[in-house]
C-alpha cells in the first residue's frame, strides 16, 4: 500500500472550507482540520461568533471522522494585522486587513503550523482560487528557506508555482491571496479549484452539513461584524474632529470626528445637509476632508497610482518587465471589480507606477493594486500613491486657457517716434 499524504485543511466553520475537506477525504488523504482563532469579540447581541464558527467546524469534523484541532492566532493577528491596520487609517489610508490575514496569519503562522508541528505534506483551504500545479506535485516540493539577503542567487533555477483564478470567476479569490510567499503556495492545495459556488453547496447539502449551509456568507471586515464601523474604530483612535469642506469652492461644509471613520467614495454624513455629499479627498495635516456634490464628482476620478515595494507572487518580476521596465496588463483595487487594462512601469526600488486605460472612481492608499496577465493573478503592491484627479486637471487646464486668452489681450504699446 502506497504512502497515505497528511493534508492540514484550514476549517473556518463555513461552508468554503467544510467542502474542501469533504473533498480532500474522498481523494484518500489523511485529513486533519484546524480553526483557527484570530479575534476575541461579542458581537451586539453579545454572542461570541467565533465559538459558534469553532463549534459548527468540529461538527464537519466529526462527518467526516477526521481529526479536528484549534489554534489560536489572537495575538499574532494583533501585532501584525491590526495594529498595521491602526496605522494605516492614522495615516489617512484604507488598508485590506483580509490580504494582510492571508499574508501574515494563514500561510506564514498556520503554514508552519501545519507543516510543522502537525506534520502534514500539505495545508489545504478553502479558498476559490487554483495553482500551476497538480495534487501530487504539492507533495514533491521541499521546504525552502527565505533568503537572508535582498537578492537571491541570479543563476538559480526556479519553477516558480502560479496563481490561477478558480473555475468560478465570480468567487474567485486569487485578489485576497496577491501577498503570500511561494514558498508557501508551494505546498497549499486549493480542493474547490474547479468548482462553482453552487455546486459545493450542493456537495454539502448531499453531505448531511446542513448548519453550514444555513449560514450567511461572511462579508466584510471580519472582526467589525455587524457593528459600525465609525463607532469601531473609535474605540481604538482617539477622536481628532476637523473640517468637512467643499472640494469646489472651499466652503466648510460641517465637522467630522476624525479622518480615520472616512474612506474615499462613501457619501459624508454631514448634519443639516439635505443633499448628499461624497468624500473625494483627505489632509491629515490640516485634519479636513474635501467632499464633492455628485458620486461620480471629477475629484474621485484618477488613472495613475504608485505602490510600494510589489509582491511578485513567483517572487521576481515578470521577464519582460524585468528587461524593459515596462509591460502591459490588467489592474484591480477592488475583489469581484472589473480588471482594468494597465501598463506598468518598474521603479528601481521595486514599487511600480500603474498607467491605466481610463480613469477609476476612488482609488484608494493603502488598498491593494493587484495585477492579472489572463488568468494568472501576478501579484500585489500597496498603494501609497495617486496621480491627479480629473477635477485637478480640469483646473489646470482652466488656469493654462486663461493665462493664454491674458496673453493674447495685451497688446505692448508701440513706442512713441
Amino acid at each position: 500500500m502506497g504512502l497515505i499524504r497528511h493534508v492540514v485543511c484550514a476549517m473556518s466553520g463555513g461552508i468554503d472550507s467544510s467542502v474542501a475537506a469533504l473533498l480532500l477525504k474522498r481523494m484518500g488523504y489523511r485529513v486533519t482540520g484546524v480553526y483557527m482563532k484570530n479575534w476575541d469579540s461579542l458581537d451586539e447581541k453579545g454572542i461570541c461568533t467565533s465559538e459558534k464558527d469553532c463549534d459548527d467546524a468540529h461538527k464537519v469534523c466529526q462527518i467526516l471522522n477526521i481529526p479536528f484541532h484549534q489554534v489560536c492566532y489572537v495575538k499574532e493577528y494583533w501585532h501584525e494585522v491590526f495594529s498595521n491596520l491602526l496605522k494605516e487609517y492614522e495615516m489617512g489610508r484604507t488598508p485590506n486587513p483580509d490580504i494582510l490575514c492571508n499574508k501574515h496569519i494563514k500561510f506564514n503562522h498556520f503554514y508552519r503550523y501545519a507543516v510543522s508541528t502537525l506534520g502534514a505534506d500539505a495545508m489545504a483551504t478553502g479558498h476559490y482560487a487554483r495553482t500551476s500545479q497538480e495534487n501530487e506535485d504539492v507533495f514533491q516540493q521541499k521546504h525552502v528557506t527565505p533568503p537572508t539577503t535582498l537578492f537571491r542567487d541570479r543563476f538559480e533555477i526556479r519553477n516558480s508555482v502560479k496563481l490561477y483564478k478558480g473555475a468560478d470567476l465570480f468567487k474567485d479569490q486569487t485578489f485576497f491571496l496577491s501577498q503570500i510567499s511561494q514558498d508557501a503556495l508551494r505546498h497549499t492545495m486549493f480542493p474547490l479549484s474547479g468548482l462553482t459556488k453552487a455546486f459545493v453547496r450542493k456537495i454539502a447539502a448531499e453531505a448531511g452539513m446542513h448548519h453550514v449551509l444555513k449560514k450567511k456568507e461572511s462579508m466584510g471586515i471580519c472582526f467589525i461584524g455587524e457593528r459600525n464601523f465609525e463607532d469601531f474604530i473609535l474605540e481604538y483612535l482617539e477622536p481628532k474632529p476637523g473640517n468637512f469642506v467643499s472640494i469646489e469652492d472651499g466652503k466648510i461644509m460641517g465637522r467630522h470626528k476624525g479622518w480615520f471613520t472616512l474612506t474615499l467614495g462613501q457619501r459624508a454624513k454631514i448634519g443639516g445637509q439635505r443633499d448628499a455629499w461624497f468624500v473625494v479627498d483627505k489632509d491629515i495635516t490640516t485634519g479636513d476632508v474635501f467632499v464633492g456634490p455628485t458620486t461620480n464628482h471629477p475629484a474621485l476620478f484618477r488613472d495613475t497610482l504608485q505602490t510600494d515595494r510589489f509582491h511578485w507572487i513567483a517572487e521576481d518580476p515578470p521577464p519582460d518587465l524585468a528587461r524593459t521596465q515596462m509591460m502591459d496588463c490588467h489592474f484591480r483595487f477592488v475583489h469581484q471589480m472589473p480588471l482594468t487594462p494597465c501598463t506598468v512601469t518598474l521603479n528601481m526600488d521595486g514599487s511600480v507606477w500603474i498607467t491605466l486605460s481610463q480613469t477609476l472612481r476612488a482609488i484608494t492608499p493603502g488598498q491593494f493594486a493587484v495585477l492579472y496577465r489572463g488568468d494568472e493573478c501576478l501579484g500585489s503592491g500597496k498603494i501609497v500613491r495617486l496621480g491627479p484627479s480629473e477635477h485637478t486637471l480640469q483646473l489646470g487646464r482652466e488656469r493654462l486657457a486663461a493665462a493664454s486668452r491674458d496673453k493674447a489681450e495685451y497688446v505692448t504699446p508701440e513706442p512713441r517716434s
